[in-house]
């Protein structure tokens, strides 16, 4: 797969986009200050080490070696450059090696040129991958082998840097925040799309620590994730880095104060919940999970909107994606309180019948087993006279008919449950299914006895009548 890294000065910036990341705006940077990047196909030399230079000339090897990292290099041909590659290599760990254990501050001009630095190798063209609109069918993400970027020992050197210069206590947000912008930030979210899972692990610490740091970002760096997820669910259904995102997410969610601002509830219910519907939710759906648990940990008056939300996308023909669901829905319902379990519990009970009911043994297990919860059994046996009745049925045919040993026995425990709880209130719906299947019998009976007249009577007057 055709991946090449793109070359540093290769686009203009647009009048839009004159403050795009790389630094202040043209009109704040002093012209004789600037470091000019040299072209890439500049010669590549190996410069000094740190330590074999005077403290005060430092600064000005550091531009130099920075200078030289600037320079992008073909790795799809191992054979190609070897020299300049390893000369780059051992510069970019020198740096690292600086920020690192620095004792003095960068200067801002440093500061400047580092940032380009990475930008020129980090943001790059990724190449087309499986979940790119390419006219071919899609496949399954859990099934494709992920396409390993062949610049990597040279790439994890670069992130490196930048996280070093990210966490560093000497790093001053208000200067930092000046190259680290709104478009810095958007182009780092691009990079979880790299089908490179290390790559996506670097920027996924990277940008949480730019979220922690830097908090004039964190609404941009939030509804950014949430256009990500818009263009997920309702366009693309195709992308490399939803459950890194989700992780991010799963520790901001978890730092909300209260009360919940209303563009948290409402990034709830237009982004995460319908994050159930697309076909690769299997990929994701740990970290998802967590996330929505977090919103109802934090203010349980949301339990009914998560429940609501979690049926309204119920998988019909996807029995792994019920069992998922049916896991999350306990967690849900565990830190679900009476008030809220009351508003939703008729349309969740009907969705667990049809579960318990299905011919699939693992969905129909996984619903039985909601029954070994203390806290949802608390919440069923206080509204017993609703849920029985709507489950009863279900109950009954699995113990009569279900093909699956496990899940008739574990059925004929929430039967006893259900006895020892309310022997009346279950001899009551036993009497009202008996009836309801009396009448039932009754109403195929006549079906078949008007059947039969009819193709007798079709039968006196000589005409050949199908019955079947």
């Amino acid at each position: 797969m055709f991946k090449r890294i793109m070359k540093g000065g290769q686009k203009k910036p647009s009048k839009s986009d004159s403050n795009d990341g790389y630094g202040p705006p043209a009109s704040d940077v002093n012209p004789s200050a600037a470091v000019v990047v040299p072209p890439p196909s500049g010669k590549i030399e190996p410069l000094p080490l740190f330590r074999d230079v005077p403290v005060s000339e430092r600064q000005n090897l550091f531009l130099r070696k920075l200078q030289i990292c600037c320079h992008t290099l073909d790795f799809t041909d191992t054979m190609k450059s070897v020299r300049e590659k390893e000369i780059k290599r051992q510069t970019l760990m020198e740096l690292v090696e600086f920020i690192q254990s620095s004792s003095s501050k960068i200067t801002e001009i440093c500061q400047e040129e580092m940032i380009k630095m990475v930008s020129v190798n980090i943001f790059r063209c990724l190449p087309p991958a499986f979940h790119e609109n390419t006219g071919q069918d899609a496949t399954d993400p859990e099934e494709e082998e992920p396409c390993l970027e062949p610049a990597w020992p040279h790439l994890q050197l670069v992130y490196e840097l930048l996280l070093r210069y990210v966490v560093s206590s000497d790093t001053d947000t208000k200067v930092a925040k000046r190259y680290i912008d709104h478009s810095f930030v958007l182009k780092l979210l691009d990079l979880f799309d790299s089908e490179d899972p290390r790559e996506r692990e670097y920027v996924k610490t990277i940008l949480h620590r730019v979220y922690g740091k830097f908090m004039v970002h964190r609404p941009y760096i939030r509804k950014a994730i949430n256009n990500i997820f818009y263009r997920f669910i309702y366009e693309t259904e195709r992308h490399s880095g939803i459950m890194e995102l989700l992780e991010i997410l799963g520790s901001i969610i978890n730092g909300f104060a209260l009360p919940m601002k209303e563009e948290h509830k409402l990034f709830l219910v237009r982004a995460l919940l319908p994050l159930h519907k697309p076909k690769p939710v299997a990929v994701y759906h740990q970290q998802l999970s967590y996330c929505i648990s977090q919103f109802v940990e934090k203010d349980f008056k949301l339990a009914d909107t998560v429940i609501r939300g979690l049926l309204k996308y119920w998988p019909v023909t996807n029995c792994q994606k019920e069992v998922l669901f049916l896991g999350e829905l306990e967690e849900v319902l565990e830190a679900t309180q009476a008030a809220e379990f009351q508003r939703c519990m008729v349309l969740l009970f009907r969705q667990i019948a049809r579960c318990l009911n299905s011919p699939h043994f693992q969905v129909a297990e996984r619903a039985l087993f909601l029954w070994n919860n203390e806290h949802i059994v608390g919440l069923i046996a206080q509204n017993r006279t609703v849920i029985l009745p709507i489950i009863f049925e279900a109950l009954e045919k699995n113990v009569q008919s279900h093909w699956n040993q496990a899940v008739n026995g574990l059925t004929v425990n929430v039967r006893k449950m259900f006895l020892e709880m309310d022997a009346e209130l279950f001899e009551e719906c036993q009497r009202q299914y008996l009836e309801k299947e009396a009448k039932a019998k009754e109403v195929e009976e006549l079906r078949e006895l008007n059947w039969k007249r009819l193709a007798d009577a079709a039968a006196l007057n000589g005409a050949d009548m199908i019955t079947a």
